[in-house]
């Protein structure tokens, strides 16, 4: 898949034409419960047995490989979908864990977090997508906690916001993604699904346990463009989940 199909997957149907895709939403007629419903290829948002997000509770604590970030600074620009703030970065930026290593391919914006560890809710989340040759995916999710200074690298997004939406803006500066990862680096892991339609399962999760701190005005810088983008919690459907210690 190519990276521009990776980037139209990740809002919708993958090398499907931009008229063909349904619309969704995070509220009313087209919100989570009808997703399902909008189109055949969105049924797994209604059947799937793995789906995410997920409320994280009874991990089991094990010696989980270190994640091997191999992040660099690189151009990119942002982009205003109408369902989140997308970050396209160029690539050269991988992870590798388990054996497989993971280009980043996006990383965008949750308020609040979809992500709950044992029913605590945090301002918002972070999602580091990435995909392996064979299109797996693996998922980074960062939680964010209100707090603190502003937080340089989200500034730096933040400061490259499109005037207008779904018209990507370039920055002039590059962004390192491992400035937006915590300083400790010990994580949830399972597997799950993508949380917008078509909800594709066998997606490897990997939740960060630190949280990294905003300031309380770059939160509310997210929050005028999205109050809220989250989708529900899913069942956990009796599935392993595994953590750092």
């Amino acid at each position: 898949m190519t990276l521009a199909s990776a980037r139209q997957a990740s809002d919708g149907l993958a090398g499907a034409p931009a008229a063909a895709i349904p619309g969704w939403a995070y509220a009313g007629e087209a919100g989570p419960d009808r997703w399902a419903g909008l189109h055949p290829s969105f049924a797994r948002c209604g059947m799937g047995n793995r789906q995410s997000p997920i409320n994280i509770r009874g991990g089991i604590e094990v010696e989980l490989e270190p994640i091997r970030f191999d992040y660099r600074p690189v151009n990119f620009s942002v982009h205003d979908t109408g369902h989140t703030v997308r970050v396209e970065p160029a690539p050269g930026n991988t992870l590798s864990v388990m054996g497989r290593s993971y280009q980043l391919i996006e990383l965008h914006f949750h308020r609040p977090a979809e992500e709950r560890i044992d029913g605590r809710q945090f301002d918002m989340s972070l999602h580091l997508v990435h995909r392996d040759p064979e299109g797996r995916q693996a998922v980074v999710a960062v939680l964010i906690d209100r707090g603190g200074t502003a937080h340089p690298g989200i500034q730096r997004i933040w400061n490259s916001l499109p005037l207008d939406r779904h018209e990507p803006l370039a920055s002039p500066v590059p962004l390192d993604p491992s400035d937006l990862l915590p300083q400790t680096r010990g994580y949830y892991t399972f597997m799950g699904s993508r949380s917008t339609p078509p909800c594709d399962e066998g997606v490897l999760w990997m939740v960060m346990r630190e949280p990294v701190a905003l300031s309380v005005e770059q939160i509310a810088i997210f929050s005028r463009l999205y109050p809220m983008n989250a989708r529900p919690l899913q069942a956990l459907g009796g599935r392993l989940i595994k953590q750092s210690p």
